[in-house]
């Protein structure tokens, strides 16, 4: 029992602070039967977490270590800026890629109203799911994807619009997003350098102020800008949303 409190007392000498919070966070660990609910994503948090017990402020680790940009193949003309809140009036957005609506954390391009739950935009590409004998793969478009069926495990319609995984081996297998996995794969994406390791510059908990550390960012010398570059994507946002806490 000692060496429980001793990791937790030792978790809450550690801060961090968070671009979307005002107040430094601690790191904590979620004991059994406590229900704290994530500040980023709405779910309950379960293990390590960052935590301001003065505001009730909690992140799952995946959410408070979400990167500030990222370049996704959905929607590779623009980056997506995380957004600590929807930036419509409604409060809330739909996520494209798993079509339920989000009221908190969200990569989003607002130039084209593209927005996706930070759990959603790292799926991984990949599965294997208990209930088929074949890998499952990512479809982001409805080009190529399963048209008007339905979802093979929980027999709900797929919509086309969204996305969905599936076999490539079997024909018309497809399933839903939510019912494939809730495996998240933080650092998959390019960065605008091109290059394919993880990010190091973590978005969230730092000891440096965020927009510094993006400002720092920028595409290549030499590169040709034909399209928004994170700060100018960041703008955009700021704009729509006031968001005086970006900078």
């Amino acid at each position: 029992m000692s060496s429980i409190f001793t990791k937790q007392r030792d978790l809450q000498i550690m801060e961090y602070k968070h671009f979307s919070h005002e107040h430094n966070l601690s790191m904590y660990q979620v004991q059994p039967g406590q229900q704290l609910r994530c500040s980023g994503c709405d779910k309950f948090c379960d293990k390590t977490i960052y935590a301001c017990w003065q505001c009730n402020f909690f992140l799952h680790e995946h959410c408070g270590n979400a990167t500030r940009y990222i370049k996704h193949p959905f929607h590779s003309s623009h980056y997506l800026i995380l957004s600590p809140y929807p930036t419509y009036p409604s409060n809330c957005f739909l996520c494209n890629a798993c079509g339920t609506n989000g009221s908190r954390f969200s990569y989003c391009c607002a130039l084209c109203e593209v927005d996706l739950h930070v759990s959603c935009a790292f799926l991984p590409p990949k599965v294997a799911h208990k209930a088929h004998p074949h890998e499952l793969v990512l479809n982001h478009t409805s080009e190529t994807g399963v048209q008007n069926q339905g979802c093979k495990m929980c027999r709900k319609p797929l919509d086309s619009k969204h996305w969905s995984y599936e076999c490539l081996v079997c024909a018309n297998y497809g399933v839903h997003t939510l019912c494939a996995t809730n495996e998240i794969k933080m650092g998959l994406y390019q960065m605008d350098d091109g290059s394919d390791t993880e990010p190091s510059d973590q978005g969230a908990p730092t000891t440096q102020p965020a927009a510094a550390s993006t400002a720092q960012q920028g595409p290549s010398d030499g590169q040709a800008q034909v399209e928004l570059t994170p700060m100018e994507a960041l703008a955009i946002l700021m704009g729509l949303s006031n968001a005086s806490s970006y900078v």
